[in-house]
């Protein structure tokens, strides 16, 4: 019989098996974990040297960030992205926390289905220019990802103008 446990966390609160959460099987090991464990040391080196250390969707450099970066997959491993190089992207934990396993967004003008800019493909000066510490968009790519990535949210604004 499996143990129960209720594991409270303010407004969060779990129910939670000995062997799973909310009692859905918990990922084999290797598949979609939440650790490192699938992107090598190596993977995250290269993707990073490609990036030059930086936030590849707002561009804040690694060596200011004062916290540690995430290796996005661009298509998400939930949506049946992989693993492989092209498919990763170097993330401030703010960027790669607002697009979550998300691949696109609607548009407020057409309510269109737009995907998000992708390091891989697009050339970010083609859908963003920096103004005045802001990042503004320039394409329906560049309004959905400045949208939900919060790029121009107030603390974000403060902290390019800072560290810019």
């Amino acid at each position: 019989m499996a143990q129960l446990t209720l594991m409270s966390n303010e407004s969060l609160t779990i129910l939670r098996r000995s062997n799973t959460l909310c009692g859905w099987p918990r990922p084999a090991p290797g598949s979609m974990s939440r650790g490192n464990d699938y992107v090598s040391r190596a993977t995250r080196r290269k993707v990073g040297e490609r990036a030059g250390f930086r936030c590849e969707y707002c561009l804040l450099p690694e060596r200011v960030m004062g916290y540690s970066v995430h290796i996005d997959h661009i298509i998400s491993l939930k949506h049946r992205g992989n693993n492989i190089i092209d498919n990763l992207a170097y993330s401030c934990w703010l960027c790669n926390l607002n697009k979550g396993s998300d691949v696109g967004s609607i548009t407020p003008d057409t309510h269109q289905l737009i995907r998000f800019y992708n390091p891989r493909i697009d050339i970010w000066s083609e859908h963003f220019q920096l103004v005045n510490f802001r990042i503004e968009p320039l394409s329906d790519i560049g309004v959905v990802t400045e949208f939900i990535f919060g790029f121009n949210e107030s603390e974000r604004i403060a902290e390019r103008s800072v560290l810019f």
